[in-house]
């Protein structure tokens, strides 16, 4: 297949080429992770992205073959045992993730691609290292230095008799693992060690299909994260230039 292709059939398994609003919704845990210590469930987590995709959007494409995907996610740290959202840790306030936008610029590329008997699996693994919003010097509690490194690992399965016919959208599921440092509200300092995330999702029918106590929560704080951005904004924001925003030095 050729990569224009490639990125075709995933852009139908990630959104829908047709432009409507798609959702995924995720469920896990995070992990620590440190020398000399045993692993430790710290939260549940659980997260959603609604996000629309525009087709050959990008002049440095010549206009086509290209998508662009505008998305909002938001996710809640959950006690371990009982899965009720969390206000504390620890006595320390929690700053959940309310990223907006988290768009992303797709240019044809050779999107991973695996048979696995009547499903396809494309999967993206990235490595991610610049330099931390929360510089040491600034933040000496909140964060382990200077460059922000992690590394994301998604899984996207399909169906394959559903990439075979021609739907602007095919049902998925999907896997995520994160490896990130600690979290800058978990006030860690240069702590050795970090987090692991470990979530699994599916691609919903609709908004209405989160479950009633995720939509709860949203509408009380964010309710603009019920939808997907109407139009393209960057830079992105993340966990780690939220938290700058709320506490600005």
């Amino acid at each position: 297949m050729t990569p224009e292709e490639l990125l075709h059939d995933f852009a139908r398994t990630r959104a829908s080429l047709d432009g409507a609003e798609v959702t995924f919704w995720w469920s896990g845990d995070v992990y620590s992770s440190a020398p000399d210590e045993p692993y430790r469930r710290l939260f549940g987590f659980e997260g959603l992205n609604v996000a629309r995709i525009e087709a050959g959007t990008d002049p440095q494409d010549g206009g086509s073959g290209g998508y662009r995907m505008l998305s909002r996610e938001a996710a809640f740290y959950l006690d371990p045992g009982t899965r009720e959202i969390l206000r504390t840790w620890e006595g320390k306030p929690v700053v959940h993730v309310w990223n907006d936008p988290a768009n992303q610029q797709w240019r044809p590329f050779p999107v991973p691609r695996t048979v696995l008997g009547d499903q396809v699996c494309f999967s993206l693994e990235i490595p991610l290292a610049y330099p931390s919003p929360l510089p040491v010097a600034d933040y000496p509690l909140n964060s382990a230095d200077d460059t922000y490194r992690a590394l994301e690992l998604f899984q996207f399965f399909v169906p394959a008799e559903a990439l075979a016919g021609d739907a602007p959208s095919v049902p998925a599921t999907m896997s995520w693992t994160r490896r990130s440092p600690w979290l800058p509200w978990m006030e860690q300092g240069q702590r050795p060690g970090g987090l692991t995330f470990h979530c699994r999702g599916v691609k919903l029918g609709s908004y209405a299909e989160v479950p009633a106590r995720t939509r709860d929560h949203i509408a009380e704080h964010h309710p603009e994260f019920a939808h997907a951005p109407e139009k393209w904004s960057e830079p992105n924001e993340t966990s780690w230039t939220y938290f700058r925003k709320l506490n600005p030095r």
